[in-house]
């Protein structure tokens, strides 16, 4: 069966508040329609950019997704591998609301740091928090304290550890709290320039695989199965940091490999 997915996100980083009223009206209008038809069996929410579309993408799913046992991957798009931020300042803590109606949350390191500040807090213990969250992320057993802290305000977690430290050769180990345990799914690091968009690959990937049936571990570690060879087996393109290799499945090469399309 191929998934039905919808993909929710305004790739907008340009919005201001003249234009956020018209970006929420299109936002929403376009999730309805999709919802109307094709029909959707699953969702994945990447880059929201701004408070307005935060709010307009909650209500728009609280309203389509009602009475329905839909999965929804949020991939909270904050912090670019760069470092540059995605995620307007002030809609950091927005973004939450979006929480509660998630099947899985999948933030990278340096997002999951800034989710398990608490809000609200006077600069002095923000800053305390910041050091702390940073100290936790260090190590894999830290980062396991981290994923299980981020679990109380989440249905699941995928902790992606891409971000963390290491060496070409090393392990790479990404972590899922999937409500009662963390399971660890581990590769070795690929020294590669082809990794732009790698966050939203796989969150994509986890999404279709859960609009397809498959359970919340079966879809997380074939998702990163499948991004790690999409990853080891990308052409490099560019001087800069250039893409996976989405369909690495429907090359001769791969005829072998189990399974089926560039998601299977």
């Amino acid at each position: 069966m191929t998934p039905r997915v919808l993909m929710a996100g305004s790739g907008c980083r340009t919005c201001s508040a003249a234009t956020s009223a018209p970006w929420k009206t299109l936002v929403a209008a376009q999730i309805e329609a999709v919802f109307a038809d094709p029909g959707v069996d699953a969702v994945k929410i990447g880059m929201l950019a701004e408070v307005g579309i935060i709010a307009a993408v909650a209500d728009s799913l609280r309203r389509s997704v009602a009475g329905r046992s839909l999965p929804i991957v949020l991939d909270p798009v904050m912090i670019a591998k760069s470092g540059d931020p995605l995620l307007d300042a002030d809609a950091v803590d927005h973004l939450q609301r979006l929480f509660p109606l998630a099947t899985l949350v999948t933030p990278n390191l340096p997002e999951a740091e800034r989710i398990g500040r608490a809000a609200g807090r006077s600069t002095a213990t923000a800053m305390a928090a910041t050091t702390a969250m940073a100290a936790m992320a260090a190590t894999v057993e830290g980062r396991e304290r981290l994923v299980r802290r981020l679990g109380d305000r989440c249905a699941a977690v995928l902790l992606k550890g891409g971000h963390a430290a290491g060496a070409a050769g090393e392990d790479l180990v990404d972590l899922l709290w999937d409500g009662s345990k963390v399971h660890a799914f581990v590769h070795p690091r690929i020294a590669s320039r082809s990794t732009h968009g790698t966050g939203c690959s796989l969150s994509s990937a986890i999404a279709a695989r859960l609009g397809r049936g498959e359970n919340l571990v079966q879809a997380v570690s074939g998702a990163i199965d499948w991004l790690h060879e999409a990853i080891a087996r990308a052409i490099p393109l560019g001087a800069g940091v250039g893409p996976v290799d989405h369909f690495w499945r429907q090359r001769p090469e791969a005829a072998g490999v189990p399974g089926r399309g560039c998601l299977a």
